[in-house]
């Protein structure tokens, strides 16, 4: 599997500025809505490139060891799923496989593809915001997160931030929408001018 340009490892902070963020650390715990807070930004990230809104962060021991957003109309890879493409970047960040100790934080409901990645990877939980009724597979369809024909189970934690991840797919998609009912014009690329009268391609 090739590495996703934007799915990379953290990097380590520097000695001068770990000196201004521990402090901040051993004040207070960041929170599952923090960490959501953090694929929330990734999921607009995903947005301005024209991907579905949808972003991720594995943290490991407190610590956000990747982070990364849908790729997948970017990179022309099925796979390239906020989720799937974070865990991969944290195994190789951590330079192990086995993602134990880890949380993936993701927008929207694993789908069955990534919800069998956190199983494969073994992962200590999943916090996600919204559920997906068409796709959702830690609980809302399926939930392989508690199924114990699998060789690992998981926690999930559900609904954080929920609204804001459901509002920002809601905008992208209206969004979308309206843009496709847009009638084309000569600035489209995929319009073009003959008599007089617009042709679309």
């Amino acid at each position: 599997m090739t590495a996703r340009n934007d799915a990379q490892p953290v990097a380590e902070p520097t000695l001068e500025t770990k000196a201004e963020v521990e402090p901040t650390i051993r004040r207070a715990a960041l929170s599952d809505e923090d960490y959501m807070r953090m694929a929330l930004d990734e999921a607009a990230l995903a947005a301005c490139e024209g991907e579905v809104p949808i972003g991720a962060v594995v943290v490991c021991d407190g610590e956000v060891v990747a982070r990364a957003h849908n790729r997948r109309e970017t990179d022309l890879d099925p796979s390239a799923h906020a989720e799937f493409s974070a865990m991969v970047a944290a195994a190789r960040a951590l330079g192990r496989w086995r993602l134990t100790g880890c949380t993936v934080y993701v927008t929207l409901e694993p789908c069955l593809m990534c919800a069998g990645l956190m199983v494969n990877a073994r992962i200590d939980r999943c916090v996600y915001g919204a559920p997906d009724p068409k796709g959702g597979a830690l609980g809302t369809l399926f939930d392989v997160s508690h199924d114990e024909r699998l060789n690992h189970e998981f926690e999930v934690r559900s609904g954080v931030l929920a609204d804001e991840a459901a509002t920002q797919l809601r905008s992208f998609f209206r969004a979308r929408r309206a843009a496709a009912k847009r009638p084309p014009t000569l600035g489209d690329s995929h319009c073009v001018q003959l008599s007089g009268t617009p042709i679309i391609r």
